[in-house]
């Protein structure tokens, strides 16, 4: 009798879990923005100052978009095909996308459901994880992104624990259908998270010292380990190119692109390599060199100390977010804030990202810009931190980051400075088509504004 009680109540709780779970799908659809179709007639905006972040601002400018490209960058007496449909936009500003280049975007819905977040996966080396093929085209929280001009994102997986080859991220437009019609670069670099190599013993105060060495052999095993994994897709890449029946390796083979073909030669792939500490980045360079990668650093909160060492080996940095404590005690609380200023005037590439931990946060890109620009870098600079240097480091300057002919029409209308929070976004287009700015953000505004 106790056993048929008890199957009871677990049946009732399987029952009520499943109400509750269908419920909550039904009432947590997809993302109500329907993608518009491809751009079908020509189109000119007018009457607008255009910023093409490559040159200098074009008062009563006139940009003309047709099959998804911009054809044509001029004043109010620019030329026009037949058929062209125009916009007056009323002195309105005309930006392109911003570029963010490091997000959970599509990974992460809700930090706090583990249902809804598949950023990590478990164990040290997943070379084979892709960011591409989880990446969930119906996010609640891209049409959220998109209004704040983000247009396009570097998806990133993440290290979970002592992860340390974490996965292959994708660059994706923030609209489309799916992830198929999203991707821009499907595979863009292999990320590796470094460990943390300065033990703070003042963290730890009442271990022993027994614990500490502990903590310094676990963290040089975890660098082996990392070394072991790097030899070991070597050792199979020379075995598979010269046997291609050799048996196939999944982790293996998704770094065959980032390690280089030939002694000397550049990898096909870039390594991105996780790294803030001054410590970090030092392994980090040697690491690259010693393997013949080609390298990005993300983080680097002390780049600033190895500056001219970044410059000479031509190594970009993926700032990871401004808004953040520095580093040590002892630093300045702007440490951070004038860092981009500190990499400019060094001559080393860089971009701004947002932190990238919280999915729901890459709408902020622009004021991270924001803050470096009231701590030392030019205006200019700021705006081409979050457009057209993360395009440069990510490959695809020849296709977004600027408002030039030829390049994909990836741009917003705004009625002023976009790195200010009260300037308001009122057009988005991706690829020449108009994208509604709706989100769940602005039903629920409206919902109960109509209270």
């Amino acid at each position: 009798m106790k056993h048929a009680t008890r199957t009871a109540r677990r049946a009732a709780l399987v029952t009520t879990l499943l109400t509750v779970l269908l419920g909550s799908t039904l009432t947590t659809a997809a993302s109500p923005n329907t993608p518009p179709p491809a751009q079908r007639e020509p189109l000119l905006l007018r009457n607008a100052t255009l910023h093409p972040v490559s040159g200098p601002a074009v008062p009563d400018g006139s940009l003309l978009i047709e099959g998804g490209l911009i054809r044509a960058v001029g004043g109010a007496d620019l030329a026009t095909p037949p058929g062209t449909r125009t916009v007056d936009l009323g002195g309105r500003h005309v930006y392109p996308g911003f570029v963010a280049a490091h997000t959970v975007l599509g990974l992460a819905e809700i930090q706090s459901v583990l249902a809804s977040t598949d950023v990590a996966e478990a164990g040290a080396l997943n070379p084979n994880a892709r960011a591409l093929v989880a990446f969930n085209a119906d996010s609640d929280l891209l049409p959220v992104t998109r209004a704040g001009g983000v247009l396009t994102a570097l998806s990133v997986p993440g290290a979970r624990g002592t992860g340390l080859i974490t996965g292959t991220s994708a660059l994706l437009q923030l609209e489309g259908w799916n992830w198929q019609d999203m991707a821009l670069v499907p595979e863009f670099g292999l990320h590796i998270a470094v460990p943390r190599l300065r033990l703070n013993a003042a963290l730890f105060p009442n271990q022993p010292e027994a614990r500490l060495a502990e903590i310094r052999r676990s963290t040089e095993a975890r660098l082996k380990q990392l070394d072991d994994a790097f030899d070991a897709a070597k050792a199979y890449a020379l075995a598979r190119a010269a046997d291609p029946t050799t048996p196939v390796d999944t982790r293996w083979e998704a770094m065959r692109a980032v390690l280089p073909a030939a002694p000397g030669a550049t990898p096909a792939r870039p390594v991105v390599m996780h790294a803030d500490d001054l410590a970090q980045i030092r392994f980090a360079l040697d690491f690259a060199a010693r393997h013949g990668l080609k390298l990005i650093l993300h983080g680097g909160a002390d780049a600033w100390r190895v500056a001219d060492t970044l410059r000479e080996r031509q190594v970009p940095v993926i700032i990871g977010g401004l808004l953040r404590l520095p580093m040590r005690r002892d630093d300045p609380p702007d440490a951070l804030f004038s860092l981009p200023a500190q990499l400019a005037a060094a001559g080393v590439r860089y971009c701004i990202a947002e932190g990238g931990r919280d999915s729901s946060n890459a709408r902020n890109l622009p004021f991270e810009a924001a803050h470096a620009r009231a701590f030392g870098l030019s205006d200019d600079e700021a705006l081409k931190s979050v457009t057209l240097y993360p395009a440069q480091i990510l490959g695809i300057a020849d296709k977004l980051g600027s408002l030039e002919v030829g390049k994909l029409a990836t741009l917003f209308i705004a009625d002023g400075d976009p790195l200010e929070p009260s300037t308001r976004i009122e057009r988005v287009f991706v690829r020449g088509r108009e994208v509604e700015l709706s989100d769940r953000q602005t039903a629920l505004r409206d919902k109960y504004l109509n209270r």
